[in-house]
């Protein structure tokens, strides 16, 4: 993933839904050019949010099956208003259909910032694996599946004395049952 446009994912219920956010920051390069003088998250990109939240919630559901998670098709996207920098965006994502076929994943979603809808719509993704064309890229599949799962745990856990945190406490569960 060459960039992320979650920020954090605050709820995830496996197999159903997921909530995230998106600070929108000043600092974003796009904003440079989205529009000079009027700075606004382009709605490609809110597209891209909506597709990166399902896709979180696909990965935990599948145990990070997949190493590569695309947007398939959108249909019915709607745009409320702007998302204007130091705005949060609150994704909702969920699942619209059966799980079982990685090649057709129904979703749908919704972004808002104050109770106001600035995208919602419904579309699909599509799950592979690099191995599956070229079983050479096993190990390009692993690795990438490793540096998933550290950003998720990232994006649900947060800083790394979050990790550390998370860490002593599976250690010591983990210690208990021995």
């Amino acid at each position: 993933m060459r960039f992320v446009l979650i920020d954090r994912i605050q709820e995830i219920v496996p197999g159903q839904s997921l909530t995230a956010v998106k600070n929108l920051s000043l600092a974003e390069e796009y904003l440079a050019d989205h529009f000079p003088g009027f700075p606004v998250m382009p709605g490609v990109l809110m597209l891209e949010a909506m597709t990166q939240s399902a896709a979180w919630l696909v990965r935990s559901t599948e145990d990070f099956k997949h190493s590569t998670i695309l947007l398939k098709s959108a249909k019915m996207i709607k745009y409320g208003s702007f998302v204007e920098p130091g705005r949060q965006l609150t994704l909702h994502v969920e699942v619209a259909g059966p799980m079982t076929d990685p090649l057709n994943i129904p979703m749908k979603g919704k972004g808002v910032i104050d109770g106001q809808v600035m995208v919602q719509g419904k579309f699909s993704l599509i799950c592979t694996n690099l191995r599956d064309r070229d079983p050479q890229l096993a190990s390009t599949d692993a690795a990438l599946v490793e540096h998933l799962r550290d950003l998720y745990s990232t994006l649900v856990m947060g800083s790394v004395a979050s990790k550390a945190r998370m860490k002593a406490a599976e250690d010591s569960a983990a210690a208990a049952k021995v």
